[in-house]
């Protein structure tokens, strides 16, 4: 049994992070959901991927953090080759504040070993040196197939198979063996403080109700 009481799960609108919160949950984990969106370059339709497994995995809170205008500024200012490390590592700090905000003890993503090219244990362990809470992986060791099969058994296949463009602005061939001073060099380029205010300006959570439709505060809806 974990000793953590509530995280900050990372949900995209995949199969990998909805089947790692279910696992943590099962585990004993209070979740709340944080759907980084990349909108205003695309639309709404993965934020709307991210209200309906709020849904289906019974989780009464979600945050949506439209990150498309600070995840630009990274493939225009950045080496394009880290893109997917500096974009993840800010993904991270924006759930360090949503996990001090909702007294959170972790955060969990759906990241596994090598299943695409930038999640090596380099770039990992780049990434959660930008973390201030724990994060945790419980998807660490699973093959695709597996997380395909869970996502059917928990009922989030169905909304999960559909194209997913979390990939829009990164390279062709994503640096696969980060280093920790290069990515630090790279992120000077950067106003951190301001791109993480940015992106939560005017963002509050969204709570479900039990039949999973979402009763959104006015000060998400005039965030829209």
């Amino acid at each position: 049994m974990i000793t953590a009481h509530r995280g900050v799960l990372l949900l995209s609108g995949g199969f990998d992070s909805p089947v790692a919160g279910h696992l943590m949950a099962r585990q004993g984990l209070d979740l709340v959901a944080a759907h980084f969106s990349l909108e205003p370059i695309t639309d709404a339709a993965s934020s709307a991927k991210a209200r309906t497994l709020c849904g289906l995995l019974g989780l009464p809170t979600l945050y949506v953090v439209r990150v498309g205008e600070a995840f630009a500024e990274v493939a225009h200012l950045c080496d394009r080759r880290l893109y997917f490390v500096l974009t993840k590592r800010l993904m991270v700090r924006l759930a360090d504040t949503l996990a001090d905000r909702e007294s959170a003890d972790v955060l969990v993503t759906g990241e596994n070993l090598g299943q695409v090219s930038s999640q090596t244990l380099a770039n990992l362990r780049v990434i959660d040196a930008a973390a201030r809470h724990p994060v945790l992986r419980p998807l660490f060791g699973f093959d695709k197939q597996e997380i395909v099969d869970r996502a059917k058994v928990i009922g989030t296949y169905e909304v999960s198979k559909g194209p997913e463009i979390c990939d829009l602005l990164g390279p062709p061939s994503p640096a696969t063996q980060a280093r920790l001073e290069h990515v630090l060099a790279e992120e000077a380029k950067l106003d951190l403080d301001r791109l993480v205010r940015g992106c939560l300006d005017g963002v509050a959570a969204e709570k479900f109700k039990g039949d999973g439709h979402a009763r959104v505060s006015p000060a998400t809806e005039a965030a829209r």
